[in-house]
């Protein structure tokens, strides 16, 4: 008892002498006033946006409500798209500050957050600008410093993980355990005490299965195919392997993801499996689902979007690196392989989702870290070394008049945007509503201003400084105008929806039935906590009608009488004219109204527009 008491106070003289250090208050706060800028700050401001995000909440305040934390539902209907870890943590997230739009988005806020923190704890021991720097250090403090708070510039802010870190989805939880993985993988790879390997290599299995809890197989199949191609081109595989224990790690990756599995498919047989696993995995990537298709350059597109601000410096970032120069990195010491590892990182995610029949934007989010880590360790070379070469300092420049061209292009787009807003039909006073609020002509004077900067910068030899601007920039971007377009397209779009069901709350009668008609809207299904029928087709919409007034005709109901929601404009398309329903509410484009349907009167009949 007493040798217990000693190690444990020796333990606590030890965290009380490191909490003393000052060394850990800066980190720290750079890593939270990044996020804090990019996801968390007025996190739970605005409602939720349909489509996909309120299939999660509700599905999470489900879980919540039954008491069932195997089984995901959404609208009275199994939800199996997504494995459970997400609606675990936000229905634990409900439970304690309640169900609310934070609560919702706190899994992707937080795994931003963690994301970003150990990417620039990593950076800060790996960070080498250069292969062959580690031989030297002790002198190399400024570089890895620089990395460390770049990298974690470059994770944070930029646009994807803006859009994707502040919206209750499972895709930036998976990215940060695919991340995780990856990087805890890449510390016991290059540490040198075998004791402390052993610890990371068992933290990889431990995010990896968390991955495959997130989002599925992908969890483990993205990591496994970027570490196997790694140590491949490396020509290490076999010591590698034998080092990461497989027998042992694969053991404690299935004890923390079958026993979900099981139980899900004990409870739904055949259902789960052709849904989840044929369904929302195989046929996914073998063909096109849900119209989700794409040309084969759309990533060449979408990624360099997504990077925004840095990406312009992708392209010398990664040549800089000479992958192709295999025997100059086979020579490398282990810790001087975090370039080369974050770039096969980035080509294989890049090329898996390349070849996958199906196409979405939020597929390439787990290649970001790997794009940043690339863009840190570009900028810490360009502080702190001279070019090496004349084609090198020739690749560095155009990156520079690259950057300043996009910067200036995007400025042009942001000042002429409002002109391109008028399509959207259920938020027709947007353009105008744009245009007040000035937010447009603020984000184009702070890119035009990013980009003259640039050009100044880049013709005044001091290039180097480019990141700093950009950096600087981007934020006041963030919070002048990505932030306010946030809350504007909330109000013209999704606040008429929150502010009907708040009336459906208050009319809808015992038993009466909720119809949405025209479109699928979920955030009703939060927001009024009760099931929907959706109904699109036109023709569906009058057959539908038809059956229940003819059934609510026939016998004795409790109600007779059912409520739709939807725009007018499309009721007409059904047939349902005004003399068919009486109105409660309006707001926005949208309309709630009540169809009723006395006992003995005949079924109604509604003839659909062609």
């Amino acid at each position: 008892m007493g040798l217990r008491m000693t190690s444990f106070k020796n333990w606590l003289d030890r965290w009380h002498n490191w909490a003393k250090q000052p060394h850990w208050i800066l980190p720290v706060a750079w890593v939270l006033l990044l996020t804090g800028i990019a996801v968390w700050l007025q996190l739970g401001s605005t409602g939720l946006v349909d489509e996909t995000e309120p299939l999660f909440a509700e599905a999470a305040r489900q879980m919540q409500l039954t008491g069932d934390w195997i089984t995901p539902y959404f609208n009275e209907q199994t939800r199996f798209d997504k494995p459970p870890l997400v609606y675990w943590i936000m229905a634990l997230a409900y439970s304690v500050v309640g169900v609310n739009e934070w609560a919702v988005r706190f899994p992707s806020a937080l795994a931003a957050t963690v994301l970003t923190a150990f990417g620039f704890y990593t950076l800060r021991y790996f960070g080498f600008p250069r292969p062959g720097q580690t031989q030297t250090a002790a002198s190399q403090q400024t570089p890895l410093r620089l990395s460390a708070w770049i990298g974690a510039a470059c994770m944070a802010l930029n646009l994807q993980t803006i859009a994707w870190g502040r919206i209750g989805v499972s895709d930036m939880l998976l990215s940060s355990c695919i991340g995780a993985t990856l990087l805890a993988f890449f510390w016991g790879y290059a540490h040198a005490k075998p004791s402390a390997k052993d610890r990371w290599y068992l933290a990889s299995y431990i995010f990896s299965a968390l991955a495959v809890l997130a989002k599925g197989p992908v969890g483990v199949v993205l990591p496994g195919l970027i570490v196997l191609a790694f140590l491949i081109y490396l020509g290490n595989l076999r010591s590698v392997l034998s080092e990461m224990r497989l027998l042992r790690g694969s053991l404690i990756f299935l004890a923390i993801t079958l026993p979900w599995y099981i139980l899900v498919i004990w409870a739904n047989g055949e259902d789960y499996i052709e849904s989840f696993f044929g369904y929302h995995n195989v046929e996914r990537f073998t063909r096109v689902v849900n119209n989700h298709w794409a040309p084969i350059w759309f990533y060449l597109v979408i990624v360099p979007l997504a990077f925004l601000p840095w990406s312009a410096y992708l392209p010398v970032a990664m040549a800089r690196l000479r992958f192709w120069r295999w025997r100059m990195w086979q020579q490398q010491p282990r810790s001087a392989h975090l370039g080369l590892f974050a770039l096969i990182w980035f080509a294989v995610i890049f090329g898996f989702f390349t070849i996958a029949a199906t196409k979405l934007p939020s597929y390439t989010i787990p290649l970001l870290p790997a794009a940043a880590i690339l863009v840190a360790l570009f900028w810490s070379d360009q502080m702190t070394q001279s070019p090496q070469s004349t084609a090198e300092g020739r690749g560095v420049r155009i990156s520079h008049i690259a950057n300043s061209v996009l910067m200036l292009l995007l400025a042009a787009v942001l000042f002429y945007s409002p002109n391109w807003l008028g399509n959207e039909p259920e938020m027709p006073n947007l353009p105008e509503v744009v245009r007040q609020s000035g937010v447009t002509l603020w984000g184009g004077a702070i890119w035009l201003s990013m980009g003259i900067a640039a050009l100044v910068l880049m013709l005044r030899q001091q290039g180097r400084w480019i990141w700093s601007t950009t950096l600087i920039g981007f934020m006041a971007f963030t919070l002048l105008t990505i932030l306010p377009v946030l809350h504007i397209v909330d109000v013209e779009r999704q606040l008429p929806l929150r502010q009907l069901s708040a009336t459906i709350v208050q009319v809808q009668k015992p038993e009466e039935r909720l119809l949405m008609i025209g479109f699928r809207k979920p955030s009703v299904v939060f927001y009024a906590q009760r099931p929907v029928t959706f109904i699109s087709a036109p023709s569906e919409v009058a057959e539908e009608i038809f059956r229940l007034s003819r059934r609510l005709s026939r016998r004795n109901a409790n109600v007779n009488s059912l409520l739709i929601i939807g725009r007018p404009v499309k009721w007409q398309e059904a047939g349902i004219q005004p003399q068919h329903y009486q109105t409660l509410a309006e707001a926005g484009v949208f309309r709630l109204a009540r169809m009723e349907f006395p006992p003995g009167s005949p079924p109604l009949r509604l003839q659909a527009e062609d």
